[in-house]
Formats: structure tokens, C-alpha cells, sequence
């Protein structure tokens, strides 16, 4: 069964929002069986409207549309539905009163462009809004479903959850559809394909392998499409624990959850703490923890150590490791690793140290020149990395690697446990 998502709006199209409508529908309606053939934007325009719906009748068997439903001149997405199926508007009568409802619940004034809001094109089935004036319309046509919603975000939800989602199980009898994802870090795609061509090779057709890189890390996603819903979920964890013994400790999560939280989940499990010494990432690697909920449990704290007093004060790096050697070093990010375990107390630490630019660079060091150290349970590892020159990505890079080095050691302590 697919389907195809259309946002209307010219705020879209300008950039002054952002679709965020599109991905939350389409891991909805995914996850009842309905797979997304397209997403497509499209202006406050009549023509370019109904050139989208002409299109899309003929990719999908249901076609979701938001927004455009407002009161004012500018939203024509009712008038250019009514158009499409040459019928014409009628007034719903329970849409009405809920318009009626909600403006004397506020105590304002109701306008006849407010009453507006209740007229529908005669073929739909009224989808009703329990957060707002427009309704939903459900048309049935040519064999297709397509339903209009309101664009606010939570009007939309709502009566995606409650009123599509149950009328699109009663239509149409849907087939299960299984994602399983792998998180993986330290190692780029065209690696990893070729690390595992032969399980991928061997994939049934209802079962795809997609390959969802970012920076330093790659997700590898398992999705499965099938009748019987208990059989498919054998074959997904079967070739998920393929990949799995496969790829080894580059593996970090069998979730579809950021490095950070699968991190501190093994972590918590273990009823073990890490804690930083930041120096380049000025404390985004701090942030990548704590966005997280409940990130206490694991997540100490640590130091911003971006001056070289500071490195001496808080961390106890020496003055003479300092001066022989330099702040983007093996020695002082050794220093700085240890440093953070004493004094912070916490079983694990990180520690980054080096030249996030686009200045500070030089012949020896030159900008992306990174350190980082990883320490606990009595091993210490420091490695360098030469990231690039642009310093936003050096900072996400470095933080990135350091938590792929933690995984690292935490996997290999967990095969020692074993």
C-alpha cells in the first residue's frame, strides 16, 4: 500500500518553516503497513495544487495533504478540492457548531470568514477537529483515499491518530512492516558494505538493507514488508544478529537512538559514570549528554578546560608537559584523561584536546589536528585524529569519535566480562 504526502504552503517553500509535518506522518502511517512513495511541497497555488494531486493519484493509493485549511484568502486548498472533483461547497453542520463552540468558549466575536471554516466540498467525509476550526475532509475517489488535514502541527496529529489511522485500517487490509536498526560508529559506508556484501546479497526482495550515514557513524537500517507479521520479525533479528556478530565492536546500539543514549544506557545497565575534559568541543560533548533525560544517572560532569591554567588547575596537567609538548598533544591529553577519572571520580572519562580553526593552525598542527583520550577500568587510550578545516564539523567530528573510542572500550571490557 503506498502512499504519497503533500504539504501546501508558500511558508514552506521560503524556508520560514520547516516540514516537520512530513516525517512525523510518514513514520505513522509506516508503521501500520503504508509505505511513503513521495513527499512533495507545493505553493498557495491553484494550478501547481491540483498538478501535484494529478500526479500523485497516479504513484499512490492514498494521498495525504495538509495544510491550507485557514480562514483567510491565501489558504485555497478546500476551494481547489472542490474544484478537482467538481462539486461544490456545502456547509457541515457539526463542523459549524464546533467553530461556534470554540469562539464562544474564548469569548470572541464569531466572523463570517470564521463560519467559512465549516464549508466543505459535498463529496467528503468530515474528519472533525477537536484542537481547532478547520476540519479534515476523507474523499474516496477513483479507487483512492485522499485526506486533507489542517497544517498546525497538533491539530494534525490528533486527527491522524484518532480518525485516519483507524479509518485507513478499516479500508484497507495492510501488511505488516518491520524496521530494525543497527548503530554503528568508527567506520564509513563504503567499508562496511563491502564488510558485509555477502549478508546484504542474501536479503530476501521483502527485506532492504539502507545505509544512513552521518558524521561518524552509520545506521544500518533493516526493513521488512510481509503478511505474517511473527515469521518477519524472525528473519529481521536473525539477520540483524548477523550483521551484529559481523561488525563487532564497531557496533554501538540495536536501536534507532543517538551514540550519546545508547552510550549511557550500557552505562546505567552497568551502574557505571563517565565524566569530561573538554577543551576544542568547548563543552558540546557535555551537551550531547545531558539533552538527554535522566542523563544524571550516568553523566558526572566534567571541565571546559580551554585555557592551559585551567588544564593545570582543575585537571592537574603539568606545567612542563605543557610547555614540552603542547595543549594538542598525546602527553596532555593523557594528562587530561586521567586527570578527569581522579578528580571527578566518575569509572570512565573522555578528554579532547586540539585545533577546531579556521586559526590556531600550524606546520605541525594544523587545523583539525585533534587528541582525544579515553580512560577506565585501568586502560588509557589516546589516539589522533586530522579532521578538516571547517570548525563546526571539527567540533561534532571530535565529539563523535571520542564516544565511538568509548564504545570501543566499553565493548571490549564487556567481552572480557564474558
Amino acid at each position: 500500500m503506498l502512499a504519497e504526502i503533500i504539504t501546501i504552503g508558500d511558508e514552506i517553500l521560503i524556508g520560514q518553516i520547516v516540514d516537520t509535518n512530513s516525517a512525523w506522518m510518514a513514520q505513522a502511517l509506516n508503521a501500520i503497513g503504508v509505505r511513503i512513495k513521495q513527499i512533495s511541497s507545493v505553493s498557495d497555488d491553484r494550478n501547481h495544487i491540483l498538478n501535484a494531486l494529478n500526479e500523485a493519484q497516479q504513484r499512490a493509493d492514498i494521498i495525504v495533504i495538509t495544510g491550507g485549511l485557514g480562514p483567510t484568502k491565501d489558504d485555497i486548498t478546500k476551494k481547489t478540492l472542490a474544484d478537482y472533483f467538481g462539486v461544490d461547497m456545502v456547509t457541515d453542520e457539526e463542523a459549524l457548531q464546533n467553530v461556534i463552540r470554540i469562539f464562544a468558549k474564548y469569548n470572541r466575536p464569531l466572523l463570517e470568514v470564521n463560519r467559512q471554516q465549516a464549508m466543505v466540498p459535498a463529496n467528503c467525509k468530515v474528519l472533525n477537529n477537536h484542537n481547532g476550526t478547520a476540519p479534515g475532509m476523507w474523499f474516496e475517489h477513483n479507487g483512492k483515499i485522499i485526506v486533507s488535514m489542517p497544517g498546525v502541527p497538533h491539530e494534525m496529529m490528533y486527527m491522524v491518530e484518532h480518525q485516519v489511522i483507524p479509518k485507513l485500517k478499516q479500508t484497507f487490509k495492510l501488511p505488516f512492516i518491520i524496521h530494525k536498526t543497527l548503530l554503528t560508529v568508527g567506520e564509513g559506508e563504503s567499508f562496511l558494505a563491502e564488510r558485509i556484501a555477502d549478508i546484504e546479497d542474501s536479503l530476501p526482495p521483502y527485506i532492504k538493507l539502507a545505509y544512513l550515514p552521518k558524521l561518524g557513524q552509520v545506521r544500518l537500517r533493516l526493513s521488512g514488508y510481509a503478511e505474517n507479521e511473527q515469521s518477519l520479525q524472525s528473519e529481521i533479528d536473525a539477520f540483524a544478529a548477523k550483521l551484529t556478530e559481523r561488525l563487532g565492536n564497531i557496533i554501538a546500539a540495536a536501536d534507532d537512538i543517538p551514540l550519546e543514549k545508547a552510550l549511557m544506557n550500557r552505562l546505567e545497565q552497568q551502574g557505571q559514570t563517565v565524566s569530561v575534559a573538554e577543551s576544542c568541543t568547548g563543552g558540546y560533548l557535555s551537551h550531547l549528554f545531558t539533552q538527554h533525560s535522566g542523563s544524571s544517572a550516568t553523566f558526572l560532569g566534567g571541565a571546559v578546560s580551554y585555557s592551559n591554567e585551567l588544564k593545570q588547575e582543575i585537571l592537574g596537567v603539568s606545567a612542563q608537559t605543557l610547555a614540552a609538548y603542547g595543549a594538542v598533544s598525546e602527553q596532555t591529553a593523557t594528562e587530561m584523561v586521567q586527570g578527569a577519572l581522579s578528580k571527578f571520580k566518575s569509572d570512565f572519562a573522555i578528554a579532547i584536546t586540539g585545533i577546531a580553526g579556521p586559526t590556531g593552525g600550524t606546520d605541525d598542527k594544523p587545523v583539525g589536528t585533534v587528541w582525544i583520550g579515553v580512560a577506565g577500568l585501568g586502560e588509557c587510550v589516546v589516539r589522533k585524529f586530522q579532521f578538516g578545516n571547517k570548525r563546526q564539523q571539527n567540533i561534532e567530528r571530535a565529539a563523535i569519535s571520542a564516544l565511538g573510542m568509548l564504545n570501543t572500550l566499553l565493548t571490549a571490557h564487556k567481552t572480557e566480562d564474558k
